[in-house]
């Protein structure tokens, strides 16, 4: 079986989790503040923190933003659930904005036009999600943040290495938090993971605390006097979602490829351009401002020129040892989601994407003649 996405590990990933694993220190230690700055850097972020996974970053990041309970948090229905359940831990309210039929990415004209009609239930935090690693177009979004008074948070789960316009991807030139994903399939992996970034302090140290407890040992943010070297204190509700060094380690030493990793999903992505052109399948569409990192190749079918469904078309595929995926089912379709009010036909640009879109393999180690592979498997089943 050729899988959708794999992580590619080096024998210098295993040595550098060798070293932490001999060093004194495996939590809490230098390699996670080593990675978080070589991340930010990377980006041009002034701060970056890592955490155990994206879902934490996305939790803590909407927490940092001032969401709450009795606040609206809006996002891509073409997403996994994680984007949207951050607003439901925080006890908000999520909804929904239709996607871009071009990019899959939430549209900024539906944004638009929602946030003109929603009057009094204007979102507090708006998370746009840079689906299969290309950008939403941020410049447009912070504009309208701005004037509607909602923070933004980019969901880069997918999207580190990217860039849009002159700025790398978490560079959070256009948006008040990042975050990214360092789950095994995404561009590099920790095993587990995630990062926001920031250039705020007031945010970044917030996140910091949010991370760990909601526990400080700065003398700035306690009440009172300290005991002593050993006092820390509780100053808000947090959660214990750090990341180990262990991780960090093995992060640090894949952010040193990453540019590699970009670069050859760009060669299989263009490469399956050429290959695929003949067949009755819409292409992935590249905005002209954006440099996606191609976590995703995504296709859509031409149902009437096949003559099968969907579903047979990925079981066919499958059967045939292609590990085809779908990326994503809309949210508000989910059974949790229906029963807080969201129905089939509210974001129909969303529902007509997921009935027609396959995820092929993509991943860095994918060779030619694999990818040679998946292409005939999809000559075959279409013909």
């Amino acid at each position: 079986m050729i899988p959708y996405g794999r992580q590619d590990i080096s024998e210098e990933d295993i040595q550098s989790v060798v070293e932490v694993l001999r060093s004194d220190w495996l939590t809490q230690g230098p390699a996670v503040e080593r990675f978080e700055q070589e991340v930010a850097r990377y980006c041009g972020a002034k701060y970056a923190v890592a955490v155990s996974s994206a879902t934490a970053a996305l939790h803590i990041a909407c927490l940092a933003a001032g969401l709450k309970a009795g606040d609206v948090l809006w996002t891509s229905p073409n997403t996994f659930v994680a984007s949207a359940n951050c607003g439901l831990y925080c006890g908000a309210q999520p909804d929904f904005v239709d996607i871009d039929p071009r990019t899959y990415n939430l549209s900024v004209d539906a944004l638009e036009e929602k946030l003109a009609r929603a009057e009094s239930r204007l979102p507090k935090v708006v998370i746009p999600v840079h689906f299969a690693g290309q950008s939403c177009d941020m410049e447009a979004i912070a504009g309208l943040g701005k004037r509607y008074g909602f923070s933004v948070i980019e969901d880069a789960s997918h999207a580190i290495g990217g860039r849009y316009r002159d700025t790398r991807v978490g560079s959070c030139v256009f948006s008040d938090m990042t975050v990214f994903s360092f789950h095994p399939v995404k561009i590099i992996t920790t095993g587990e993971g995630g990062m926001v970034l920031t250039n705020r302090q007031e945010l970044y140290e917030k996140l910091v605390r949010l991370r760990s407890h909601g526990i400080t040992r700065d003398p700035r943010f306690m009440e009172g006097e300290s005991d002593g070297p050993w006092y820390y204190q509780q100053i808000e509700l947090g959660f214990n979602y750090r990341i180990t060094d262990i991780q960090a380690g093995l992060g640090s030493s894949q952010m040193r490829r990453l540019d590699e990793f970009v670069t050859r999903r760009h060669y299989l992505a263009e490469r399956y351009d050429t290959l695929l052109q003949e067949l009755p399948l819409a292409l992935p569409w590249r905005q002209p401002d954006a440099y996606s990192s191609f976590h995703l190749y995504v296709v859509r079918l031409h149902h009437d020129a096949i003559g099968k469904t969907h579903r047979q078309v990925f079981e066919e595929l499958r059967q045939a040892g292609i590990g085809v995926n779908l990326h994503y089912i809309p949210v508000h379709t989910q059974p949790y989601y229906r029963r807080l009010g969201f129905k089939p036909g509210d974001f129909p640009h969303a529902e007509q994407y997921y009935r027609e879109a396959i995820s092929l393999p993509l991943y860095a180690g994918l060779s030619d003649s694999d990818q040679d592979s998946v292409v005939q498997a999809l000559k075959e089943v279409l013909s």
